[in-house]
């Protein structure tokens, strides 16, 4: 049973209200006050959530009704488009305008950088990602496939040195793009020295050549004593660490005596409350929330074994440096957080308002607010913004009217919590059409917050087969990315970004890397990003942070956005695009894409169901790792749900490719000692009936998101099995 504390008119979580009352009393708001203010906030806000979300749901009526009309016809890409307008699904463009948000810490507004995206709920993660401010370079190449286990350089369980010399030798390489040298390769080096009181950088070459940076200026400063330092260097507004020790078994064996290469790598952490977690009532909504409140604070700890060992992990301190004019600094340890509310569509038990669950993205506001107030006004000792602001990612707007409500929300939020005006800054996640088709207008709403945009190419496809699910069956998977909408909308949000001034004054990212195992397939096409625009993108583990941020070193991304300024690459036209089949697709590929989304769709759902994982790797019907989050899962489910509707596939295959496809899931679980099985039960199976909802209730899922159902069952299993 859940214990609730009644407070006014609202019934509040036990643990929730344990959680949140405590900061409330330290922050000078007091309980009472606290939990009123939240209930105030509700009743403002509630009722035009609601309408918002009718508003979804009237607009995807009308287009359904319109693509039903049309069947059967030549598809009239004017007629369709001037439908759209009338109706409010676009609308009129306005005149050009630039952002004026204010206090902006320099990790989101001037330096590009990668960024990552962590669950909330698990501490361990949490604080490696928060940690993940700098990483070892050597590391990073040494322990994933960035180096291919050829020619001897296998990884095994003692150090390999051949597999180190490649290492350094790709390190050098490095080097030599963030820092060249004046004369030489830093491959050649014999020796680094810090001259003149470590006013200077000396390095000397193998051949006896005395050489220096070809720009000084990229020495910054320095760390440590004569025997063991640190060079500090600056390229593109990113910092990297040579790290000179001979007496390091690596170093001993590197001519330099380079022992490591330290990169500043993710310059920013979002903490997600949303798509990479399971939370679905009040002890998983204390959960997430003391876990920010730990980091903010700077007293968050995770204990757990490695090597036979108890290890406790902590918040990194800040880096301290000495200038080259003798002056002592420091540089941030930790990575500038942002926190991933959820967006406006679900309502939380955590918190009844009447007797009635309030909508969770009213509760996550305020919480957030709650949660950084004593850092935006610098209370904090350890402190995240050292501007002032707290930085909240808002997924799953639809529309300009959308993104209104969300910034006048936080403008009560500040109000009833004292905090300052626009101290809460948004990001807007572009990855709903009617998003996308009217970004400029979105951006307007938010002119003087929005610190971010970031294109999610993922729910944004599952959005485009949701939204024109009636037009007809949608082109397989391996070729919907190559489909014109899905470029011109890569284009269109960095179009746009910089046509609206986000330049200087915010990000504009990218989405994720979704295989956290190949990352030398990252390597060779990550770059991308930076070279389109974008002043971050999202990447899936510290590692991946570290080995990205090279290409910030390689690429000016303020220069390249200078470049691409006052063009649009993309039309409007391309963005309505229909990615519909027009070419038949034979029995083989129909039953080999079912395999694919089923597995899919099943790997993911039984951890999220049963365990509470809400991201993870999940090995593809290949036995290919992936990073798998609900977005992931919207596309897979929408696309058998299509597929249905037109078709292409009968309700018994698809049964049939969900029952075998689970003995697959089944068996890659198998060394999984919580893991349940789902074959061959699976009436009794939660998660292989959550799976089977997806599907045969996709086309009716307001659009076509998991999280109703996801919800819905996991609350089944926390009451079947006993779960807390």
């Amino acid at each position: 049973m859940t214990q609730r504390i009644t407070t006014g008119k609202l019934a509040v979580d036990q643990r929730l209200y344990d959680t949140l009352s405590p900061l409330a009393e330290e922050c000078g708001i007091g309980v009472e006050s606290f939990w009123a203010a939240l209930e105030q906030l509700v009743e403002e806000f509630g009722e035009r959530n609601s309408d918002l979300l009718n508003t979804r749901e009237k607009l995807q009526a009308s287009i359904d009704e319109w693509h039903r009309k049309h069947a059967g016809k030549s598809h009239d890409h004017q007629a369709y488009r001037t439908f759209l307008e009338e109706i409010g699904y676009i609308v009129p463009e306005g005149d050009d305008f630039s952002v004026t948000t204010a206090n902006v810490d320099p990790e989101i507004a001037t330096i590009a950088g990668p960024q990552l995206v962590v669950p909330v709920t698990n501490a361990r993660f949490v604080l490696n990602a928060a940690n993940s401010r700098w990483g070892s370079l050597y590391d990073a190449l040494y322990g994933s496939d960035a180096i291919p286990e050829t020619d001897g350089a296998e990884k095994g369980a003692e150090y390999n040195p051949v597999r180190g010399d490649k290492v350094i030798a790709e390190a050098a390489a490095f080097l030599d793009i963030a820092a060249p040298l004046a004369q030489g390769s830093h491959a050649d080096v014999a020796r680094y020295s810090l001259s003149d009181g470590g006013r200077a950088l000396g390095i000397e070459l193998a051949d006896g050549t005395e050489t220096g940076l070809a720009d000084p200026d990229r020495y910054k400063g320095y760390s440590g004593g004569e025997e063991a330092f640190s060079i500090l260097l600056e390229n593109n507004g990113l910092h990297a660490e040579i790290v000179v020790d001979r007496n390091h078994p690596v170093g001993a064996g590197n001519p330099s005596g380079v022992s490591d290469v330290i990169l500043e790598s993710a310059m920013t952490t979002i903490l997600d409350c949303e798509d990479s977690v399971a939370v679905v009532d009040g002890p998983d909504k204390a959960l997430a929330y003391a876990n920010i409140i730990g980091l903010v604070r700077g007293d968050l700890e995770a204990r757990f074994q490695k090597g036979g060992r108890i290890v406790t992990r902590t918040l990194n301190p800040d880096r301290e440096y000495t200038a080259p004019d003798g002056s002592s600094f420091t540089l941030s340890g930790r990575s500038l957080l942002l926190v991933r509310n959820v967006g406006h569509l679900m309502t939380t038990p955590a918190v009844l308002l009447d007797g009635q669950e309030i909508p969770e993205g009213i509760l996550d506001a305020f919480a957030t607010g709650l949660i950084f107030k004593r850092d935006i006004t610098g209370e904090e000792t350890v402190g995240n913004s050292a501007s002032g602001s707290a930085y909240i990612v808002k997924p799953k707007m639809h529309g300009p009217d959308e993104v209104a409500f969300t910034s006048q929300l936080f403008g009560r939020v500040e109000e009833l919590l004292g905090l300052p005006q626009t101290s809460l800054k948004m990001g807007i996640m572009d990855e709903e059409r009617r998003t996308t088709l009217n970004l400029k207008e979105c951006i307007r709403q938010a002119v003087d917050r929005v610190i971010f945009i970031n294109t999610g190419f993922l729910d944004r496809t599952g959005d485009e087969i949701h939204t024109d699910m009636e037009a007809g069956p949608m082109v397989p998977k391996d070729a919907m990315k190559a489909q014109r909408w899905i470029t011109a909308y890569e284009d269109w949000n960095v179009d746009i970004g910089l046509e609206c001034g986000l330049a200087g004054k915010g990000q504009i990212g990218k989405g994720m890397w979704p295989k956290p195992d190949r990352m030398r397939e990252m390597m060779d096409t990550k770059a991308a990003h930076p070279e389109a625009g974008a002043n971050c993108a999202w990447v899936p583990s510290p590692t991946a942070a570290t080995l990205h941020a090279m290409h910030y070193h390689e690429v000016n991304v303020a220069e390249r956005q200078k470049q691409l300024a006052g063009k649009r690459r993309a039309s409007l036209d391309d963005l309505l695009q229909l990615p519909v089949m027009t070419d038949p697709i034979s029995a083989d590929k129909v039953q080999r894409e079912l395999d694919n989304n089923a597995q899919g769709i099943l790997g993911y759902v039984v951890r999220w169901v049963e365990q509470g994982v809400g991201c993870s790797k999940v090995p593809d019907i290949n036995d290919v790792g992936l990073m798998e989050d609900r977005a992931t899962l919207r596309i897979s489910s929408q696309y058998v749900a299509n597929w249905l509707l037109h078709g292409i596939c009968t309700e018994k295959q698809v049964t049939q490719t969900l029952e075998r496809m689970a003995a697959v899931v089944d068996k890659q679980n198998q060394d999984d000692p919580g893991y349940r099985p789902m074959s061959p039960n699976f009436s009794e199976s939660v998660a292989f009936q959550a799976a089977r909802d997806l599907i045969f209730k996709g086309r009716t899922q307001p659009s076509g998101y998991t999280e109703p159902i996801l919800h819905a069952r996991r609350i089944e299993a926390k009451e079947k099995f006993g779960i807390l």
